[in-house]
């Protein structure tokens, strides 16, 4: 039973990605989508909350490949920790600069201002459990002694500051980063590292 169940629910997630994708989050209704799996909104609302969710677990699922190999980087048992943190910089850079990504916030930024709470959602399934992660290898990072003592999240937030400077604002108005990205990563590391090394 819970084998259907799955499957059922990733006919949803593959039929909803295709219709997103051919006409966008804003024209896509959930009607569409459930002709095209074969069956009522109400089993797609018994999956599904909501379009937002929908749309956020669809677009996580597209990216998750990535996503995890992006978190692996984080080996909590490399004791370089700047070893540790360029790998996961070019990755992360790598993964938020990808064209699916861009596409993905483009649209959530767009639906949020039209008081969509696509946004929220994408932002809770996506970034926010990324980044208690990597919240958890600086955690573990501090422990070892690798890292000055701190909020772990407070310190990972610092890291994603200084990895998205100078590149995300610029791409996702359409434009070349302000900075070359392996350059960027290693300065952000090394400032990240002075601050908290």
């Amino acid at each position: 039973m819970r084998q259907k169940s799955d499957s059922r629910r990733q006919c949803i997630l593959e039929a909803a990605t295709s219709l997103f994708r051919e006409v966008g989050f804003g024209r896509a209704s959930m009607a569409q989508i459930s002709a095209r799996v074969g069956g009522s909104k109400a089993t797609l609302y018994s999956y599904f909350s909501s379009k937002e969710e929908l749309f956020a677990t669809a677009m996580i699922d597209a990216m998750q490949e990535q996503g995890h190999a992006m978190i692996d980087q984080l080996d909590p048992e490399e004791t370089d920790v700047r070893k540790v943190l360029m790998r996961f910089g070019e990755a992360y850079v790598s993964l938020i600069t990808s064209c699916q990504a861009m596409s993905i916030v483009r649209t959530a930024i767009a639906e949020s201002a039209n008081g969509s709470n696509l946004g929220a959602t994408l932002y809770r399934l996506g970034p926010k459990q990324g980044w208690c992660d990597i919240a958890t290898y600086i955690a573990a990072a501090m422990e070892r002694g690798n890292l000055s003592k701190g909020d772990p999240h407070k310190v990972a937030m610092h890291l994603k500051g200084l990895l998205e400077g100078g590149i995300l604002v610029p791409m996702l108005f359409g434009v070349e980063p302000e900075l070359d990205t392996k350059t960027m990563v290693a300065d952000a590391v090394d400032a990240f590292l002075r601050a908290y090394g």
